[in-house]
């Protein structure tokens, strides 16, 4: 007979000793997971902003660029006459001009008053001065010059650090020109009448396929009949015939359609588009994280100025001026508007200039420098001291500095009421005028 032994084991838990080695390891793991998810997901952030703030960058600088180009662009041909040798033998065109008979004319987004130093309003026809043409104004934390670009009525606010006000030290740039993709072709059922004296009797307008309609056309508006050697500004009455209002200072000319006359609405043909900053948040509350939008205000277009993109905290421009020698200088909007404390001359000006012609130099840009600062639009507090800094060639800081190391005559993001923790990166380019001769 077998016997069979049974032998019970003891059963035993784990020490207090070994519970506590298992615990540190996973808290050791797990803040390990924990560390690796926070550097992660601080990375991705940062590479979020880095790539949003590449592309807007980008885009702002093509948009801009794209109006800088066309600034000054008239009808057919923007300079004409006989070319003037300058002292160095440079050729310079004659400059045209559109001429004004309007006696009410007004320009959206103009801040300039007649009177000195600029031309006493004028009471006969006159060449449209060249300050309208294109005007900078640069500004510092406190204020703007050659003058205070503000015209709430258009659009451009006060400078301030509230919501919706126009960013502190930021420049504002407005231009004009026409868009000769609008109007309407002179030619078949679209006419102009003429009188017996050559004046001008009245233009009848039937728009053909791919002209705009006239709906809209009010009486007292202001048109423009230009061809390719000239351009006459003056208010009309009447639709689809438009004749001249006798408010204006004298009547226009018949122009023959052999010289390719077209007819615009300066209101929506004349383009007047102003570029400047404003103070926007993330939630579009007073409290939330303030960053900088670029606005386009554009008086061919209907509804309030548009806003292009955000992160746009610091916008500079500097204006090439050729003098008569053939050199180019960089000058800021203020020395352009006073011809650098008049040490370059005018450039060869459309036949009776407006005297004193202030601001000729500003049909003299031959190119644009233009620098805008992005950042990421949202505060990243993980970011350390090397990766905040940053260079701003208009502050005179070409190294990587510190948000609050602006130097002297600098802007600091906190003069601009916006936060030091943010990656920001400069954008620059160079813009060649298409409308400037030789």
């Amino acid at each position: 007979m077998s016997l069979t032994h049974v032998f019970s084991r003891g059963q035993r838990g784990v020490t207090l000793v070994e519970l506590m080695i298992a615990m540190v390891l996973g808290l050791l793991v797990a803040g390990g997971i924990v560390s690796v998810f926070l550097s992660t997901s601080s990375s991705n952030r940062v590479q979020t902003q880095m790539a949003r703030l590449q592309e807007e960058g980008r885009f702002a600088v093509d948009r801009i660029s794209g109006d800088l180009k066309m600034a000054g662009s008239q009808y057919c041909s923007s300079t004409g006459g006989i070319a003037n040798t300058m002292g160095a033998g440079v050729a310079l065109d004659a400059l045209r001009t559109p001429k004004i008979l309007s006696s009410t004319i007004t320009f959206p987004q103009n801040t300039t008053a007649w009177g000195t130093p600029y031309p006493v309003k004028p009471t006969v026809a006159y060449p449209m001065p060249s300050f309208l043409f294109m005007r900078g104004y640069d500004c510092t934390k406190t204020k703007c010059g050659p003058a205070d670009p503000s015209a709430p009525t258009d659009g451009v606010p006060k400078m301030g650090t509230a919501l919706d006000q126009r960013v502190v030290g930021a420049s504002v740039l407005t231009l004009r020109y026409v868009d000769s993709s609008r109007g309407w072709a002179i030619g078949g059922s679209s006419v102009v009448v003429a009188k017996n004296n050559g004046d001008l009797d009245h233009v009848t307008i039937v728009p053909k396929t791919g002209e705009p309609s006239l709906a809209g056309f009010a009486d007292g508006e202001q048109a423009m009949l230009a061809d390719c050697s000239t351009a006459q500004i003056f208010s009309v009455n009447g639709s689809p015939d438009f004749k001249p209002d006798t408010t204006n200072f004298s009547q226009p000319r018949a122009l023959q359609p052999q010289s390719a006359p077209r007819f615009f609405r300066l209101k929506t043909d004349l383009r007047t588009v102003t570029y400047y900053l404003q103070v926007k948040t993330d939630d579009g509350t007073a409290t939330g994280n303030k960053t900088g939008a670029l606005m386009r205000c554009d008086s061919g277009t209907t509804g309030p100025c548009a806003e292009l993109v955000r992160g746009v905290e610091r916008l500079d421009f500097r204006y090439g001026v050729e003098d008569s020698d053939g050199l180019t200088h960089f000058l800021s909007a203020a020395e352009v508007d006073s011809n650098n404390t008049g040490k370059i001359a005018c450039p060869p000006n459309a036949p009776d200039a407006l005297t004193p012609d202030t601001g000729c130099l500003w049909r003299a840009v031959k190119s644009i420098e233009m620098h805008l600062l992005m950042d990421g639009q949202v505060p990243l507090f993980s970011l350390t001291a090397p990766e905040i800094a940053f260079t701003y060639q208009p502050d005179a800081i070409t190294t990587p500095a510190a948000p609050n190391a602006r130097g002297t005559n600098g802007i600091a993001p906190s003069d601009q009421g916006f936060d030091d923790h943010m990656i920001r990166r400069e954008f620059s380019t160079l813009v060649m005028m298409r409308n400037y001769n030789p």
